[in-house]
């Protein structure tokens, strides 16, 4: 029996899922006449009480369409230093928006207001680039699933505000958040100009990312997605995917947060790890003992089938999903704790 703890994006349609999918209503999107992805759209957009959402194929594409609508070349927005914007979407700030990025050194890729208003230019400054948006990432995927304390959230808008600042969220895992700090899309949507949400990490769908904001910004998110090569035509099994797994998926992931620490529990006793990072949702993130070869301990794991990510930097991860069941959980305990 493998064990994939690599990601939350390698589990498979469940049966009710496929189901949904093989019996949704299908138009060609690019007219807008897909009646199952129009109803998704419109069903995530009241979620988070905006005007408007969209579906995109990945969730890189929703960010960087985002990063798009707020921005202009040569501008620069702020992010974290763990932020997955800059880490891991292959330089499409620079490549597809022309801005670039000022690095603040949050605590576990989260930052504080101050840190954000002390990042930005002097706007008359011309020899600095002009700030415009502020990125954040919510849960942080290098920071071990980290949940974001909202009222630093509400004191970082504040100061959006005051410096006439662009504000997106990146929440590829905000129902993880959600779920975890009993807090409501409703909250998020009343803060955030921009936000990207995920269907195929927690939820367990195939594909798919969604992205929601003010009328003024989203009234060119169409065409960004057309120039991103985003449009797609009878999509609407993806859409009943991503509807199924709201229904089904979403209470769900408590239990692979309780798992999380679990693992973490059993990570902590081992003599071969030295340090477990505080475990919130779904990700554990652990450092092993200088002492202990990682090639040993990685290969121990894929001897029993185990499967981790080895992050660089002398981090591990193992994240938990919709497809790590009991009887999964159950060995992994036994063989970690042998």
């Amino acid at each position: 029996m493998q064990i994939d703890l690599r990601s939350d994006t390698v589990t498979r349609p469940s049966k009710g899922m496929l189901d949904a999918m093989m019996t949704a209503k299908l138009g060609d999107d690019v007219y807008a006449e897909d009646p199952t992805m129009n109803a998704l759209e419109d069903r995530v957009a009241t979620l988070f009480g905006k005007p408007k959402a969209l579906f995109f194929p990945s969730g890189t594409m929703a960010n960087q369409t985002a990063i798009k609508l707020h921005t202009q070349p040569g501008e620069q927005l702020i992010c974290d230093k763990y932020a997955h914007v800059y880490n891991y979407e292959g330089g499409g700030v620079s490549f597809n928006s022309g801005v670039s990025c000022q690095l603040v050194d949050g605590h576990r890729g989260m930052m504080t207001a101050t840190q954000v208003e002390t990042a930005i230019n002097p706007p008359d400054f011309y020899h600095s680039p002009l700030t415009s948006l502020v990125t954040l990432e919510n849960t942080t995927n290098k920071g071990g699933g980290a949940c974001w304390d909202f009222d630093e959230i509400k004191n970082i808008r504040t100061v959006c505000d005051a410096h006439d600042l662009g504000f997106h969220l990146d929440g590829a895992r905000l129902w993880n958040a959600l779920i975890a700090k009993s807090e409501t899309a409703l909250q998020y949507g009343a803060v955030f100009d921009t936000i990207s949400v995920c269907f195929s990490k927690g939820l367990g769908a195939p594909v798919g990312s969604m992205l929601v904001g003010d009328e003024a910004l989203m009234n060119n998110a169409l065409r960004i997605r057309k120039m991103l090569g985003g449009g797609m035509r009878q999509i609407g099994s993806l859409a009943a995917a991503a509807s199924y797994a709201l229904d089904h998926h979403y209470d769900r992931l408590k239990e692979d947060h309780q798992k999380a620490k679990e693992i973490a529990a059993v990570l902590q006793q081992l003599e071969a790890v030295a340090s477990v990072e505080p475990v919130e949702t779904n990700i554990v993130i652990f450092k092993l003992n200088p002492n202990f070869p990682e090639t040993l301990f990685l290969d121990n794991l894929k001897a029993h089938d185990i499967l981790v990510s080895d992050m660089g930097s002398g981090k591990l991860r193992m994240v938990t999903h919709l497809d790590y069941t009991d009887e999964m959980h159950t060995n992994l305990l036994e063989i970690l704790s042998k």
